[in-house]
């Protein structure tokens, strides 16, 4: 045999007891056993019990943690134990609940399909007549079916499954090992959150018709959902061939997904980079997701048969790492990219990803009225993401403030020092002088801070119709109240001359 190098910060029975998951060395890619055999345990098991205790386990592509990668603990999963974690998987169809839909008809999403054993989560799709369906139709493009049964009338009685992580996180590494269903139906690893989808791989294991997705072929999709969100939708994607069949191996798939890149690995092997410096306005993945996974019907690669059913997508574990940042506000919301999360309460069921209302789970900037024709979230200018803050007015054209509000709550902070900053574009034309920050309640008392004012007029011609950052320093003798909100003002009677033109981006706290 030839020498083998272990990588035992990849040892999977950390997690796993019972079952020893070993990828080793580069060359022998991804292990296609849950038991690694008898000789290769000989060679690993002294360096790796003693790092059992110690070592975390870290992206098969970055074994050295090169990346500085945590495990998220609150959503990955090594599929332990006898039953789905419900403390981080909303289970389709669990107490009667689905979360924006019930599958693609005609199968149905049954909650009984969540099976979790032998270390792993099996997704079972199944031909089950006496199942009682929802008697409802879901049109899906060209396809218009009623669950359970095909637009013409005749039977198709196909339970799966789906799962969706309780959380969502922004940026991050994920990661899953899995062997796709071996029937003509759907094993997918994808992800949703604001406006915004990722499939980091969609699979068919026996499809009936060859057509957008082969057996032997894993297609990864990012979707833009903002308004009118109507398909097409794809912005940009990627399709890898492979030297075997889906369902016929493990495999261990993965996806970075970084501030302003994606990219998308096979075995720790990287097969595509996409960076938003070349996608443009297609660049849409700039808030938080929230993982799923599912089995479903493609009714455009065929139909399963009754003969090839039951059967299983099968995931070994799935796991996510982010970085630790210094960063105390949301990035994405003080990015005015999209809501603010509040993930202490439950999503609401038909909280589906064009979807812009306030709600208990998300809330947005809030713009009166009168300030709304002067302030708005716009694309015309930003330093990263989509959007950012504009701010335009004509001298004279109000008398009010002109506010820009977050949600309360949005800032949390303890006593301590901080930096306070933000990026701004000032435009040639501006006449306005200066504007405001502050963070406090609704009473307007000492319960945050009052920044000084930041002044525009100061910024010379040559640092105009650009991206500067601007900071001031903080220190706070007690935390901030708990109900307050970041508010930022402009008077327009500081507007000297013609108009006041400008924009925000990247608002930021950290501590000092």
């Amino acid at each position: 045999m030839k020498s083998i190098v272990a990588k035992p910060l990849l040892v999977k029975s950390m997690f796993k007891k019972t079952a020893l998951v070993l990828c080793i060395s580069q060359s022998l890619m991804a292990c296609q056993n849950k038991e690694a055999n008898a000789e290769v345990e000989s060679v690993v098991n002294s360096a790796t019990v003693e790092q059992e205790t110690s070592t975390q386990i870290l992206p098969f592509s970055d074994p050295t943690n090169s990346g500085g990668w945590v495990l998220n603990t609150e959503i990955s999963d090594e599929f332990d134990g006898t039953e789905i974690d419900q403390e981080k998987w909303f289970v389709q169809g669990a107490n009667g609940d689905y979360y924006i839909w019930k599958g693609r008809a005609p199968s149905q999403f049954a909650p009984h399909n969540v099976i979790v054993e032998d270390g792993f989560l099996k997704l079972r799709s199944q031909w089950e007549p006496d199942f009682e369906f929802a008697n409802e139709n879901y049109a899906d493009g060209k396809v218009d079916a009623k669950y359970g049964s095909l637009a013409n009338g005749d039977p198709m009685p196909i339970t799966t499954a789906a799962i969706v992580s309780n959380k969502r996180f922004l940026n991050g590494y994920m990661e899953i090992r899995s062997k796709a269903v071996n029937a003509s139906m759907t094993s997918a690893f994808w992800a949703i959150g604001y406006q915004s989808e990722l499939d980091i791989y969609e699979q068919i294991g026996n499809p009936k018709i060859i057509g957008d997705i082969k057996p032997d072929q894993s297609k990864s999709t990012v979707h833009d959902w903002s308004p009118p969100a109507k398909r097409p939708t794809r912005v940009f994607h990627h399709k890898e061939n492979l030297p075997y069949r889906v369902a016929d191996e493990f495999h261990i798939y993965a996806a970075e997904w970084g501030e302003d890149y994606l990219n998308l690995y096979l075995d720790g092997k990287l097969l595509q980079r996409f960076t938003q410096k070349e996608l443009g306005d297609r660049w849409v993945l700039n808030n938080p997701l929230e993982i799923w996974l599912d089995s479903e019907i493609f009714a455009w690669l065929g139909m399963p048969n009754k003969e090839e059913l039951p059967a299983d997508f099968e995931v070994d574990y799935m796991r996510v790492w982010q970085k630790p940042t210094p960063e105390l506000l949301d990035r994405a919301f003080f990015g005015f990219e999209g809501p603010i999360l509040f993930q202490e309460n439950k999503r609401p069921l038909k909280l589906v990803p064009e979807n812009s209302e306030n709600n208990q789970y998300q809330k947005f900037w809030d713009i009166d009225a009168n300030s709304a024709n002067y302030a708005t979230i716009t694309k015309e200018q930003r330093i990263t993401g989509l959007r950012s803050l504009k701010i335009a007015a004509d001298k004279d054209a109000t008398d009010e403030l002109i506010k820009v509000s977050s949600p309360e709550k949005a800032v949390r902070l303890d006593k301590g020092d901080y930096r306070f900053s933000m990026r701004l574009w000032v435009d040639t034309s501006n006449s306005l002088s200066e504007f405001n920050v502050t963070v406090n309640n609704a009473n307007g008392d000492d319960a945050g801070f009052v920044l000084a004012p930041f002044n525009l007029s100061e910024i010379d011609h040559a640092h105009k119709a650009q991206w500067i950052t601007v900071s001031q320093d903080i220190s706070l003798n007690a935390p901030v109240a708990n109900d307050a909100k970041l508010t930022i003002t402009v008077d327009p009677s500081q507007i000297k001359d013609a108009s006041a033109l400008f924009y925000i981006d990247d608002i930021s706290v950290v501590k000092q």
